[in-house]
């Protein structure tokens, strides 16, 4: 086993990762903010698949000596144009939006809760109850609704 490789292998591919990786990230804002706050937004599955997409991609660009600084940009700005135009045709078309992303599903009403569909969501008691305090009420009767969203998130209604 050779440490010294393994450890250093000399300037010139720190050289490159520090320039090909600044120039990369610089590009990578740059993309996002002219593709708008939605890909910036909370997360859904759709959302969550290009996020890490990206990082993968600027994590491939950095570190693989084999792939050029252009390549690397025209990856990332086809994963950000493929994400607007899936984003743009879903806010046209409703099955298309429900293909992409998930609906929202009804967790507690009413002072109860939806066992169902609590199991179908893999979502605890405790954590409706987590959320249902966090939003200021004592008790799950002292609240409508709790919704968990499609990005993860739960949301109280109040009664």
């Amino acid at each position: 086993m050779d440490w010294q490789s393994m450890l250093f292998q000399g300037w010139p591919g720190i050289i490159r990762t520090l320039l090909v990786g600044t120039l990369a990230y610089v590009t990578l804002v740059f993309f996002l903010r002219i593709s708008g706050k939605r890909t910036l937004s909370k997360l859904n599955a759709f959302d969550l698949v290009v996020t890490v997409a990206l990082g993968s991609t600027l994590s491939a660009i950095l570190l693989q000596e084999s792939i050029a600084l252009a390549e690397g940009a025209a990856a990332l700005g086809l994963l950000i144009l493929l994400q607007y135009l899936v984003t743009f045709a879903s806010v046209r078309s409703g099955r298309l939006a429900r293909a992409v992303r998930s609906e929202p599903t009804l967790l507690a009403r009413s002072g109860s809760f939806c066992d169902a569909a609590m199991i179908s969501q893999r979502v605890t008691e405790d954590e409706v109850m987590s959320a249902v305090r966090a939003n200021g009420s004592a008790e799950l009767s002292g609240v409508a609704a709790v919704i968990l969203e499609s990005d993860g998130t739960l949301s109280i209604v109040k009664g």
